[in-house]
């Protein structure tokens, strides 16, 4: 959706891209936030979540060699404490926000998958479920940057509306509550799905799943400019930017024949 040049280079060419600061802080927080949880609830303090951060650095970095690039360049180590530093600092506001010690999470990084009438098969990871005594369920997704102006709310929800699909063919159940949480900037942003919603989301994933298939016949990956694009580690091979694609192998199937099935998530 965000860019189909992006999505050939990651997914069908899998081309390298180098870690950033903030994707990987990312990552070490929602470590952190998930492995809080493993301590009984009167344990699950603020001080105790900051001093999950060094540890949960030190075992990310072990199983991701290539993270080390990140901080090369500083022999020092300044630029790594500051760093750490701000990751402690999102996830001390997580508990202005919520409060571990009132929460039992069913699930935390839980791998979901479940196949359509279609045959489309959809997977994703979430990062908490917490299910009430009456047995609604609430998905949660943590963010480590700020909340979206309310015009782009909807794309921000669209992930948690994809996870909510997931679920409702998974198990038959509605979820009561989408909750976004936004640590950079302090938001809470929930949404209440009804199956309508989940309805049109599975129409529009229908859709972009034909179009994918279409450019993996045809090799027709379109770039759509924007400014995301200044973050985008291919732009030596994107044609925006005077580059060219490494050769694409069309697929080469027998006339007639059903294109491939797949999945998406």
């Amino acid at each position: 959706m965000q860019c189909p040049l992006l999505y050939r280079f990651r997914v069908i060419d899998r081309l390298p891209e180098k870690p950033s600061e903030a994707a990987t802080r990312g990552t070490l927080v929602h470590a952190v936030l998930e492995r809080l949880f493993d301590a009984p609830a009167a344990e699950r303090t603020a001080p105790r979540a900051r001093a999950l951060v060094p540890g949960q650095w030190d075992r990310l970095r072990k199983s991701k060699p290539e993270l080390t690039e990140l901080f090369a360049e500083d022999p020092d180590g300044e630029r790594l404490a500051l760093w750490l530093a701000e990751a402690e600092a999102l996830v001390e506001r997580w508990f202005t926000l919520e409060d571990p010690t009132r929460l039992e999470p069913v699930e935390r990084e839980f791998f979901v998958e479940a196949e359509l009438e279609s045959g489309l098969r959809l997977r994703g990871i979430i990062d908490r479920v917490d299910v009430a005594s009456t047995g609604e369920v609430r998905i949660v997704d943590y963010k480590t940057g700020k909340a979206p102006r309310p015009e782009y709310a909807e794309g921000a929800l669209f992930q948690m509306k994809f996870y909510a699909l997931v679920v409702w063919r998974l198990k038959g159940v509605v979820p009561r509550r989408l909750q976004l949480v936004y640590l950079g900037s302090g938001d809470v942003l929930t949404y209440d799905p009804v199956p309508a919603d989940l309805e049109r989301v599975e129409r529009k994933l229908l859709a972009l799943w034909e179009a994918i298939m279409l450019a993996t016949e045809t090799g027709d990956w379109r770039p759509r400019p924007s400014k995301l694009c200044g973050w985008c580690d291919h732009q030596a091979v994107c044609p925006e930017f005077g580059g060219t694609p490494p050769d694409y192998p069309l697929p080469l199937r027998p006339a007639g024949e059903d294109a491939p099935g797949g999945s998406a998530g």
